[in-house]
């Protein structure tokens, strides 16, 4: 005996459901796996995030990504950059990354940069031929030559030079600050302790395909032009205090949330 077929309006009830469950930003974008989330790095899930370890990202650095580098220290995400022999660099350096993929929503992070000249602090997302898929970016950099200032930049398909500088108050490595952005289908906007510093609406640089979610300290000794002059006296820290996501639509997930204040 054939089963009845689903009335309409049963159908559009679970259609209804669906879409609840997946979040608005899965429904928007082809290969979001990841939801709405809030990590306080109480501990290092392994099953959620990806340790880099024992490759470099090219000759323009000059440090080897290690799992040793990274450490969960009172409540805190640590990624610390040292001298120490390595595969093809004498230095290491730390570097995590979310195993799911996000797309549509607001991503935000409280972190402490590190210093000195040719370090690079990171909270960005990324996409590319690795994954099978084209090279699109959004990034906030805090180069130790300047911790009064982070950069903010975007790739889209493998082009990047949409760089802007924002001013980050006291300096981004004396103490914790949130850096957050905010991605939607036709806009991009840029936020710093709360306050917007930069907003994209050209489609030609706005990324569109789902990323994953990094966090990274690394160096380098040739692009001197950029990142300043390498300088290495001690071992270099950054520290991340919060990471979260909240999905297009979803409903704020703590209470210092952007979320809750754009609202």
């Amino acid at each position: 005996m054939n089963a009845q077929p689903m009335k309409r309006t049963h159908r559009l009830a679970l259609l209804s459901t669906l879409a609840l469950s997946l979040g608005t930003s899965a429904m928007a974008q082809e290969g979001v796996t990841g939801k709405s989330f809030v990590e306080n790095f109480d501990r290092l899930d392994t099953a959620v995030w990806y340790i880099s370890d024992g490759w470099n990202n090219g000759p323009h650095q000059n440090c080897t990504w290690s799992k040793k580098q990274v450490a969960i220290a009172g409540g805190r995400l640590e990624l610390t950059f040292d001298k120490r022999r390595l595969g093809e660099r004498d230095y290491v350096c730390g570097e995590i990354q979310t195993r799911n993929r996000f797309g549509y929503g607001t991503y935000e992070v409280r972190m402490k940069s590190a210093e000195p000249s040719g370090l690079n602090s990171a909270f960005f997302t990324y996409i590319g031929p690795t994954d099978k898929k084209p090279h699109d970016e959004i990034d906030f950099e805090v180069l130790g030559k300047d911790t009064s200032k982070v950069q903010l930049n975007q790739y889209v398909a493998g082009k990047g030079g949409n760089e802007a500088l924002a001013d980050v108050p006291g300096g981004a490595d004396t103490g914790f600050n949130d850096f957050a952005f905010v991605w939607e289908k036709n806009r991009l906007r840029y936020f710093v302790n709360g306050q917007m510093v930069h907003e994209v609406i050209d489609p030609a640089k706005m990324p569109t395909n789902v990323q994953k979610i990094f966090l990274s300290l690394w160096g380098t000794d040739t692009l001197k032009d950029w990142m300043g002059p390498f300088s290495y006296s001690q071992p270099s820290k950054m520290q991340v205090d919060r990471l979260a996501f909240t999905a297009s639509g979803d409903a704020c997930q703590f209470e210092q949330s952007l979320v809750c204040k754009l609202k």
